[in-house]
């Protein structure tokens, strides 16, 4: 009940509750408890439901059977009673019940294969090891002979982090062995291809890094969610400045003691002794019990209804599905879904994200030489064709032994596993036998292309068996290599290395990396030539690794054992000193050569870009990658174009000039062609102006960020920085390392203008900015799925973003705008009216309806509508707002909910409330007493009373705010009928049911007949329909006239899609359909987009529009005018051909 009544609303009405309870208010405290129960209740059952599937699951883990071995022997128990140093026996397929360090397996080598699925989705077998000193102990009494302790780390929530120490008590003194996150086996992780396993339990229960994940992620809030509070208060405001101005005009009207107590309306004894201050607050009190409809309670549930339910239409859409993967949309989080509407800034990754992540080797550079796979012959690499540069078929002893360490070095350099044997029609199969290369399992794509470009060099990996690692030449010799060190790859070093011994016991480092990495460390080689090379590829689109060597001799392998044993032990800031020994370790290198390797752009990648900048989306791309590369990819994703002025802000310029200097050159260079143009007339340029993409690196941003502060320049290197940006159509960060990303997005989003931003990526290094951004999106790639986990949608291919922003975005803005403003609409009309009538009944707090009528009206006879409305309202046909990308522009900047669409909305229910109450009040204008001394009126010849007029204003009421519903809808089912008309229906009979009966629960009978009474008055029907009439009449003449002289895109496009029967995606609108409309002239471009207005419409259309058909043939298309908009037409006639239009043409 906390989690309840910490939402405002619900409070609210729980203090309305209780004051009705405890004062003599007006209206029954029913009138208020019902839809506070009822609200309350749906959010119950929801939550409850949920809870108890996790009772559920909870229980099914609890009580699952787990194996321990006890005094030599093994022996079954629950889960839940597993401690800490339980050594746990689990097989092949089960799964791990709680956080284990691995002992031993059934494998020689004391490795263990794991799939993570269930924890970040990665379906690829991961590799574990057992710890040195007790792989060898593979049998119950074995593993219980074993006397050791183990120190590690608090429990915390990163499934990739493990810090730890392990003290072996044998004969002598014990033996301390370090331990890491490849010693660590996480509950909820499957055991696969291996037999079995031994380990021991370190973390259980909800100190596992699963349950330390189930924490949920920062509540974030859209913008529609902060609109809605804003008017909310709004009306809190309205509804006490109502309660005041009744109060004191009561006590006005009371001044008079001929009205202050009328025979039908005496006080009480108490209520006369008690002190005048307490009766005004008491009836202040009332006043706001009275008026308090005017804040709509089902609102909130409303919205979360709409939210939930919408978000099953991502998740079933099959444009969004993926074939080749088997997966759809996920939907994390559905409390942002008309966040994606109002998309400003898009920050995407590019590996994996942009592109495929499959990578495909395409060659290597040796001292300058360059290499492809698959030439080979008799052993020998043959001279290439196309101009590539290959070594000589008789290469000299020099080279030939360069080329060779080099392909050693990568088939020694990697962390790829070796799927072993496989069954394949009953034969095993393997890498002996030369066949698929989907035996390599790496999370890298990049490791695996590269062994696999090897093996078409002569060089294929085997195997680790027993800490060698083994390798085939090109002699189909094999060759046996000891592993004795591995420095894995981070995102900050941006390398990796391996130190392994020969057969004839010399010891090499090889070093693989980022050439910003590896050429400061180099000190020989052919540096020069390798570069130029790798320059060559990147500016192709492919992604370089440069590889280079150390030979160490005994005395330098001891040191380094010495450095990196120290740092593994260390229980505080092992990251740290183990960074420290790595680039101590990694220096003094021999160049050897590079490699490349493709990644292709993602299907439909660049369509989507191209897509999102019509609509007015600023795509930034953040990536690691080299700024050549990236460049490249840039350009193949048509971010930039070839007319396209880059302008780079990079360390190369900055050792040139002072960022400083840098800066300003930039800012004069965008500012001298844009000026202070706004983002509507900067998207109107000719083709003529010049397009500005900005390019900068990490050091670079760095500088921007953490500015020298004894620089007396520097204070203002962000907001020049992001005066360049604002101008610049694109903009491309390269060399990024995952903070900078999330740095980038935070920069964006606490910019002036306050843009909303998206953040789409498919690695863990994306999450940072995933979390950043107000909307998160993660790729189902190939790097994991840590980016899914944390991100608020997940989507399997870019493409599908836009479908996600421009279609399911735009929908859900509109729809739960309309459902925002539509509620606070038919609220005011509902409550104004009874604050109108407290001037005709001497502020008597007398409600108008009755008490069934109040309970009923947001629950039962308006609800269902709008949330019907808010689920399938389709205001645009799909398809046009898929190829009209441009239409985007028409909702952006929460246009539709602006404080003067707010404020029209409000005065239309002023007006409205004011039609029902005074046209219902002029109706019982001329009344006569019957002969039984009933009151009857002249005009309708029906019964007069209070609830009469009361009923027949709240008939027009929810007719009219039902038929006001029904007028904006666009896209009409069968479903929209049977709720709107069905609606109605139910509240005709429901007023029929209840005051056709004599109900004996009640204490009154006051609405017995009277709407049947009602009913029977033929004026009284006529007037129901005027005041409807009356009522909805301004709002449609107003829409007419703006439609006709003033049309917004969106207007223009409903009216031709109508004309031909919701064919207009079958046509292709000609550009001038834009160009009159302030709205419509969508070049790429920015600016500030602070002017967007609600929605922005054009001058009186006056340009010609055509309209053309495709028709195909076999061979030729051809291209039939079928209408025009021309000067003083408004709508377009059917077969009017186009002015000086020909026969078809024929292409």
């Amino acid at each position: 009940m906390f989690e309840q009544f910490r939402r405002v609303a619900n409070f609210y009405f729980l203090i309305i509750f209780l004051v009705q309870l405890i004062i003599d208010t007006p209206t029954s405290p029913v009138t208020s408890g019902l839809p506070l129960f009822f609200v309350i209740t749906v959010t119950a059952i929801k939550q409850g439901y949920e809870d108890w599937l996790r009772h559920k699951a909870d229980n099914a883990v609890n009580k699952c059977p787990v194996h321990v071995v006890q005094h030599g022997k093994v022996i079954r128990k629950q889960s839940r009673k597993l401690r800490v140093g339980d050594v746990v026996f689990v097989k092949e397929d089960e799964t791990f019940p709680c956080d284990l360090i691995l002992l031993s397996s059934s494998r020689d080598d004391g490795t263990c294969y794991v799939t993570t699925a269930s924890l970040d989705g990665e379906s690829s077998h991961k590799t574990y090891y057992a710890v040195q000193d007790t792989k060898a102990y593979r049998t119950e009494k074995e593993v219980d002979s074993i006397h050791a302790t183990i120190e590690c780390e608090q429990p915390q929530p990163d499934l990739y982090k493990f810090v730890g120490r392990i003290n072996i008590y044998m004969d002598s003194d014990p033996v301390a062995r370090p331990l890491g996150s490849e010693n660590l086996l996480l509950r909820g992780a499957t055991l696969k291809n291996t037999e079995y396993i031994y380990a021991v339990a370190i973390y259980t229960g909800m100190e596992t890094k699963m349950a330390l994940n189930y924490q949920s992620k920062c509540q974030k809030r859209s913008a529609v969610e902060k609109s809605m509070n804003a008017y909310l208060v709004v009306y809190l405001c309205i509804l006490i400045s109502k309660a005041i101005i009744n109060t004191a005009l009561k006590y006005m009207w009371q001044a008079d003691p001929n009205r202050d107590e009328p025979w039908y309306n005496q006080r009480t004894e108490s209520e006369r002794q008690r002190h005048i201050v307490i009766r005004a607050f008491t009836d202040f009190l009332a006043f706001m019990v009275l008026f308090n409809y005017i804040i709509p309670v089902s609102m909130y549930v409303t919205v979360e209804m709409q939210k939930f339910l919408g978000s099953y239409f991502i998740v079933w859409d099959d444009e969004m599905l993926d074939e080749e993967l088997g997966e759809r949309a996920v939907v994390n989080t559905s409390d942002l879904n008309e966040e994606l509407g109002q998309v400003e800034y898009v920050f995407t990754d590019k590996t994996g994200t942009l592109t495929e992540n499959n990578m495909e080797f395409i060659e290597c550079c040796v001292d300058g030489h360059v290499y492809v796979p698959n030439i080979i012959c008799n052993g020998q690499v043959m001279t290439g064709a196309g101009g590539m540069d290959m070594i000589d078929s008789s290469p000299g002893p020099d080279a030939r032994e360069r080329e060779e360490l080099f392909f050693r070095a990568l088939c020694l350099c990697h962390t790829v596993q070796v799927k072993e044997e496989e069954t394949v029609d009953g034969i095993k199969q393997g890498i002996h036998q030369g066949k698929s290369t989907s035996f390599y399992i790496s999370s890298s794509p990049d490791e695996v292309a590269l062994v696999e470009g090897m093996k078409g060099l002569g060089f294929t990996y085997l195997r680790l068996k027993d800490s060698h690692m083994e390798i085939l030449n090109r002699e189909d010799e094999v060759e046996r290599f000891e592993l004795l060190e591995v420095l894995t790859f981070d995102s900050v070093r941006r390398r990796m290395s391996v130190i392994v011994r020969d057969s004839r016991g010399e010891r090499y480092l090889f070093c693989k990396g980022a050439d910003s990495a590896i050429f400061p460390r180099v000190i020989s080689g052919k540096v020069e030539q390798v570069r130029a090379r790798v320059e060559h590829n990147a500016v192709e689109g492919l992604r370089t690794l440069c590889v280079a060597y150390r030979p160490l001799s005994p005395e330098q392998y001891q040191e380094v054992c010495h450095q990196l044993s120290g740092a593994k032990l260390a229980l505080q800031d092992r990251d740290k000193r183990l960074a420290e020994a790595y680039d101590q370790i990694e220096k003094d290198l021999i160049l050897l050569g590079a490699t490349a390797v493709e990644d292709r752009l993602q299907e439909k990648a660049a369509d989507t870009i191209e897509s999102l900048h019509k609509a007015g989306i600023k795509v930034w791309v953040l990536t690691g990658d080299k700024m050549e590369t990236a460049a490249a990819t840039c350009y193949a994703s048509k971010l930039f174009h070839r007319n396209t002025q880059i302008l780079e802000l990079t360390t190369k310029r900055t050792e040139e000039q002072s960022l400083h200097d840098v800066l300003f050159d930039l800012s004069r260079t965008v500012l001298r062609q844009h000026g202070t143009m706004t983002r509507d007339n900067f998207s109107s340029l000719s083709g003529d102006c010049t397009d500005f993409g900005l390019i900068i690196d990490g050091a670079t941003l760095s500088a921007v960020m953490r500015p020298d502060q004894e620089d007396s320049n520097s204070g203002n290197y962000k907001e020049i920085f992001l005066e360049i940006c604002r101008n610049c159509s694109a903009v491309l960060c390269c060399r990024m390392a995952p903070l900078q990303k999330a740095q980038i997005v935070k920069l964006i989003k606490a910019s002036k203008e306050h843009p909303i931003t998206l953040a789409i990526g498919d690695g863990a290094n994306d999450v940072s900015m995933i979390l950043e951004a107000h909307v998160g999106i993660g790729i189902m790639g190939k790097e994991g799925r840590q980016a899914v986990r944390n991100s608020d949608y997940a989507i399997p291919k870019f493409k599908h973003l836009k479908k996600m922003l421009l279609v399911h975005g735009h929908y859900y803005y509109i729809r739960i705008s309309e459902l925002v403003q539509y509620f606070f609409y038919k609220n005011v009309c509902f409550i104004f009216p009874q604050f109108l009538y407290q001037f005709f009944c001497g502020f008597s707090q007398q409600p108008l309806y009755d008490t069934a009528y109040l309970t009923l009206y947001n629950i039962s006879f308006t609800s269902l509508p709008i949330l019907l409305y808010s689920l399938i309202e389709q205001h645009i046909n799909m398809d046009i707002l898929k190829k009209d990308p441009t239409l985007y522009r028409d909702i952006a900047k929460n246009s539709l909910l602006q404080w003067s669409t707010f404020i029209y909305w409000t005065v239309l229910g002023v007006y409205d409330a004011i039609v029902m109450f005074f046209g219902a009040y002029f109706l019982f204008d001329n009344t006569t007493f019957t002969s039984n001394g009933q009151l009857m009126t002249t005009n309708t010849q029906m019964m007069f009373g209070n609830w009469t007029f009361g009923t027949l204003v709240f008939t027009v009421l929810v007719f009219t705010v039902t038929l006001k519903l029904a007028l904006d809808t666009h896209y009409w089912t069968w479903i929209n009928h049977f709720v709107i008309w069905g609606s109605l229906i139910f509240f005709v009979v429901f007023s029929l049911l209840w005051g056709g009966i004599i109900w004996p629960f009640l204490n009154y009978q006051r609405m017995y007949y009277v709407f049947m009474q009602m009913l029977s008055s033929g004026p009284a029907w006529l007037s129901i329909i005027l005041l409807i009439t009356a009522s909805l009449l301004p709002d449609v003449v107003k829409k007419v006239i703006w439609r006709a002289l003033w049309p917004t895109t969106t207007e223009r496009i409903q009216s031709a899609d109508k004309l031909y029967k919701g064919q207009l995606s079958e046509f292709t609108p000609l550009a001038s359909l834009h160009a009159s409309s302030k709205t419509g002239n969508y070049r790429r471009g920015s600016g500030n987009q602070g002017n967007a207005q609600n929605p922005r419409r054009s001058e009186p259309l006056n340009t010609k529009v055509m309209f053309t058909r495709w028709q195909r043939t076999q061979d030729y298309c051809t291209f039939t005018p079928l209408l025009r908009f021309t000067d003083g037409s408004r709508y377009p006639r059917r077969g009017h051909a186009y002015s000086g239009a020909g026969p078809e043409t024929a292409v």
